[in-house]
């Protein structure tokens, strides 16, 4: 199924490693890969107007191949409804702080590859955010794919079952970017 797949959306909450997964699958499967919030993000972190940034990423979703990355709910129901496949990553919180800590301690400083003119930082605001995701927004993506074929719907509840997965489907553990 994701070999033959054209539209792939990667969804779930901060620090599960969606943008890592998407470029990873971009890289194997010869498709483009579009980062939400590289669209959300201007340079220094400023946020795009909303109307703006959901019109783009909507362009995006209307094209014939692509993989995005990023769970944004304004557009969720248009991508997920185009995609042929949908990878949800829907880890513990621990596992999420793990995660944007961990990326924080390793690219603290550093420009962010899919988020030009961002540097990688840490506050208090996103953590408490990603402390809270799973309670505050979580419930938006169950409901979004309710409705959705569950042969489209693949689901990862911790990064050893992705790796697992992935090592089956390319023969390689997913690399770090």
């Amino acid at each position: 199924m994701i070999k033959t797949a054209k539209r792939i959306s990667i969804i779930g909450g901060c620090g599960t490693g969606k943008t890592t997964l998407a470029s990873n699958l971009g890289k194997e499967l010869k498709l483009p890969v579009y980062h939400i919030d590289g669209i959300h993000h201007l340079e220094n972190w400023r946020a795009r107007d909303k109307n703006e940034r959901d019109e783009m990423i909507l362009e995006k979703v209307s094209k014939d191949e692509w993989i995005i990355d990023g769970t944004y709910h304004s557009t969720l129901k248009q991508r997920l409804e185009k995609s042929d496949v949908i990878i949800y990553l829907d880890y513990s919180t621990l596992d999420q702080l793990k995660g944007i800590l961990g990326r924080y301690i390793k690219n603290h400083g550093k420009e962010k590859k899919e988020i030009p003119g961002c540097k990688e930082k840490m506050d208090l605001e996103f953590f408490c955010y990603t402390l809270k995701w799973r309670k505050n927004k979580r419930h938006q993506i169950i409901e979004a794919i309710e409705n959705i074929q569950d042969d489209k719907i693949l689901i990862f509840r911790t990064r050893k079952e992705l790796n697992i997965w992935y090592k089956d489907k390319f023969g390689k553990k997913i690399s770090m970017c």
